[in-house]
């Protein structure tokens, strides 16, 4: 079965518009960001998670009133389907819990506010706590587990193929980071230890993609020295073209099912790879080449500028054409 019969599309011609799409995206990320904040989930800002189930319906603003006497700034959201009547509670870090109380004193908080509002019975379903201590040091781990699977695929795709090639290979990943980053932003998603795992599921999924077309790209230019750069990188693209639907198409398939019907313990990490699924994608046909196309020509540039101009030197016993015998 053949996706795609004998693809000629040209892609880097789109490149400029793609960058431009990309830079949107991530400023408009940005600046979400640095106004409302990325919400950090519990694994990394520490506080109490309680998630209670009630007998009969009620709504949000009957928990937000019942929360009304735990100290702090409490959050309430509904968790899972809605005839399943669950909501999720949290609370945040508090300095009494700094100072050395228990960390179950929030839970048991929690529940008494519950109890005393006069609320339909309930059942509590999970509690998590994390503390301040664990919470920055999952936090610090996250960051350098994520700075260290970048350092090692540019010094890997370095030595494999040339600079140039790593350098868009990471702007890449860096630019599906982000992309991932914003959209969680724009929904509302929680920083997590599951969305972290994501985000580094990701980082592998788009390298592994963006190395196929680079080889490709590395056995045409054995083949096609007389061509530029430009057609080879996209003749390269639409031979692997097929390869990427393929597999990005199978791999979207099975996150969405996961994103469905995983529940919501799943729900922001399948968010994640769905949204890394479709921007490595992205980046691997319009980012990662136009990148790596970019620099080796910038640096070609630079090459030819920096080389010192030769001057054809006449062969002796020649004489110049047009001069005369004396």
């Amino acid at each position: 079965m053949q996706i795609f019969k004998s693809p000629n599309y040209n892609f880097i011609r789109w490149r400029w518009h793609a960058l431009a799409l990309s830079l949107t995206v991530v400023v408009a990320g940005a600046v979400m960001m640095a106004t409302r904040g990325l919400p950090l989930g519990i694994d990394f800002s520490g506080g109490t998670i309680v998630i209670v189930q009630f007998d009969e319906p009620v709504t949000e603003d009957q928990v937000r009133r019942a929360g009304t006497a735990i100290p702090g700034d409490v959050g309430v959201q509904q968790y899972g389907a809605p005839e399943d009547h669950e909501w999720l509670i949290r609370l945040p870090q508090t300095e009494e819990i700094e100072q050395g109380a228990s960390l179950e004193q929030g839970s048991q908080q929690i529940v008494e506010s519950l109890q005393k509002a006069g609320l339909p019975s309930f059942q509590v379903i999970s509690t998590e706590i994390v503390g301040p201590v664990i919470g920055a040091d999952l936090q610090r781990r996250g960051i350098y587990a994520t700075l260290a699977a970048l350092v090692a695929i540019m010094l890997y795709i370095a030595v494999r193929f040339r600079l140039s090639f790593a350098l868009g290979a990471i702007a890449a990943t860096f630019h599906d980071i982000l992309v991932t980053l914003a959209f969680l932003t724009f929904f509302g998603y929680e920083l997590s230890l599951n969305v972290v795992a994501a985000i580094l599921a990701i980082t592998g999924y788009s390298v592994n993609d963006t190395i196929v077309v680079f080889d490709r790209v590395r056995e045409n230019l054995r083949s096609m020295r007389r061509e530029t750069l430009d057609h080879v990188v996209n003749v390269s693209v639409n031979q692997t073209l097929a390869r990427t639907v393929i597999t990005s198409g199978t791999t979207f398939m099975a996150v969405m099912s996961l994103y469905l019907f995983g529940g919501e313990v799943l729900r922001g990490f399948a968010f994640t790879m769905l949204v890394g699924i479709i921007s490595g994608t992205y980046s691997t046909v319009f980012i990662a080449s136009a990148i790596a196309i970019i620099l080796s020509q910038r640096g070609r540039a630079a090459a030819a500028a920096a080389a010192p101009a030769r001057r054809p030197e006449a062969r002796p016993g020649r004489k110049a054409r047009g001069a005369r015998a004396s």
